[in-house]
């Protein structure tokens, strides 16, 4: 509820509609929102058309009064949105649970760290962004600053919508762009409507922002479209280059953080099980629907029997159905086509020689936490990403030899290494062609302030947090002048 008593986000208002220069219907129609869990029908969705992107685009690329706003004005509202987010925190778990289909605890972590998203983006609106330069010539004044890009174009999965929406939309408008934000269609109320809504209290003036769900037709006009500076995109790599061929024709900028086949590598001096339940979290967490989730746990032969054992009694404890049900550890996968995929992964590899210890076996949207072992290089469980529950266990005998096994992938997002000398893990983790890498710790980490960020098919080198978000947002100017100004 709000403070004059309507029900927050109060769907008469938005329900089929998309947000530009407040709400209004779309020319792309509307489709439902269904909740994977169950198959019911939460909500109807505006979807944005190419007419729809265009027309926000021009008057995302008018509103030149937010970049040249006080940083302070900017930063006022990222506070009040940050307020709302707190006040409404109850009802933005619930459409996390009931879109994305994560338990609880996910949403807390979404929202979590979207106001870190947020506290973060403050600080940026006010860092120094300009230099003083030797003129090299006597009496003149030579001066660089970096200025916002323009407008920019947001395309959002559906895994971790708020975050994700948030990661990059805060740093964005911190620093004086405006933003298109084409939600996933699976998640377009925690993923756009919300976020809209938030901004919406917080006072952002009208063409800002704009909200626009919608398919791939959606995306590619975000990407496409002459008024948008740069895209920021977050999902597959197989999507993750269209939108880049896309963008490409107009020489935009382009920001991508793509899929992983991330290792979670045991040194036989390891914890063993401080390590299986590292495993555990980083494979099984949200189904294992995650970009950092761990597609491979490579074991020293030495403790690999322990480490299989310790990893599939946490797999056993973990409960899954609706994830609103007290208990449910894990929820369904977010959609037939992918539940299928996931399918067709594990009992090719099966066919191929590798064993299921526990799970894999799926019913309807439901795929139980999965272990695998004796899995070899030629089989899908190792080569693909699942973004499913199942670990996939190799075991080796030299550290060259982990290495050249993590390193056996077109991806590069993140890893981790577990052993009792953390100068030994750090030398593990030093070999590794990732752009992230955690010690004695799970694969899945995400922080504000952190660039992240991945190579190979991970990603094209961008990084968005810290002060990673100041570069990519925004560019240098150079100005002269004879004398000083």
């Amino acid at each position: 509820m709000t403070g004059n008593g309507k029900r927050w986000p109060d769907q008469a208002e938005w329900a089929g509609r998309i947000y530009s220069a407040g709400w209004r219907a779309s020319e792309g129609g509307t489709r439902q929102v269904i909740e994977p869990a169950t198959g019911h029908a939460l909500a109807d969705i505006g979807v944005a058309s190419p007419a729809d992107v265009a027309r926000a685009a021009r008057a995302a690329r008018a509103a030149r009064d937010w970049a040249a706003a006080a940083p302070s004005d900017r930063i006022e509202v990222l506070l009040r949105v940050s307020a709302a987010l707190r006040e409404h925190r109850a009802t933005v778990r619930d459409w996390i649970v009931r879109e994305s289909a994560g338990v609880p605890a996910k949403g807390d972590y979404e929202i979590n760290a979207a106001l870190a998203q947020l506290t973060h983006a403050v600080g940026l609106a006010s860092l120094p962004r300009g230099e003083v330069l030797d003129p090299q010539t006597s009496g003149g004044t030579s001066l660089a600053w970096r200025v916002p890009l323009g407008v920019v174009g947001v395309i959002n999965p559906w895994n971790a919508p708020l975050l994700f929406a948030m990661r990059a939309l805060a740093p964005a408008l911190a620093l004086g762009n405006t933003v298109l934000l084409k939600p996933d269609p699976l998640t377009p109320v925690s993923g756009g409507v919300l976020v809209a809504r938030l901004f919406e209290d917080a006072g952002l003036p009208d063409g800002v922002l704009h909200v626009l769900p919608g398919g791939t037709e959606t995306g590619q006009a975000v990407a496409a479209d002459p008024h948008v500076a740069m895209v920021a995109f977050t999902g597959s790599a197989e999507v993750g280059r269209d939108v880049a061929r896309v963008a490409g024709e107009g020489l935009k900028r382009v920001a991508l953080e793509l899929g992983g086949k991330n290792s979670l590598v045991v040194l036989e001096d390891a914890d063993v099980d401080a390590a299986a339940l590292a495993g555990a979290v980083s494979t099984f967490g949200y189904q294992g629907q995650a970009c950092v989730a761990a597609g491979r746990h490579l074991v020293h032969a030495d403790l690999v029997e322990a480490y299989t054992d310790a990893l599939v009694g946490h797999a056993r404890t973990l409960r899954v159905g609706d994830p609103r049900v007290e208990g449910v550890s894990v929820g369904p996968i977010i959609s037939e086509r992918l539940a299928t995929r996931i399918e067709r992964i594990v009992d090719e590899s099966v066919a191929g020689g590798a064993r299921v210890l526990t799970g894999g076996r799926r019913d309807g949207l439901f795929y139980p936490p999965t272990v695998l072992d004796r899995v070899d290089r030629a089989m899908p469980a190792f080569t693909e990403e699942i973004f499913g529950p199942v670990a996939p266990v190799i075991p080796f005998h030299s550290e060259a030899e982990a290495v050249e096994i993590a390193n056996d992938t077109a991806y590069g997002l993140t890893a981790a290494v577990h052993s009792g000398s953390v100068p030994r893990a750090t030398a593990v983790a030093e070999q590794l062609r990732t752009g992230m890498v955690h010690i004695n710790d799970v694969s899945a980490k995400d922080a504000a302030n952190a660039p992240f960020g991945g190579v190979g098919i991970s990603g094209n080198g961008s990084r968005i947090g810290g002060t990673a978000s100041l570069e990519e947002f925004t560019q240098w100017r150079w100005m002269t002048a004879p004398g000083p100004v």
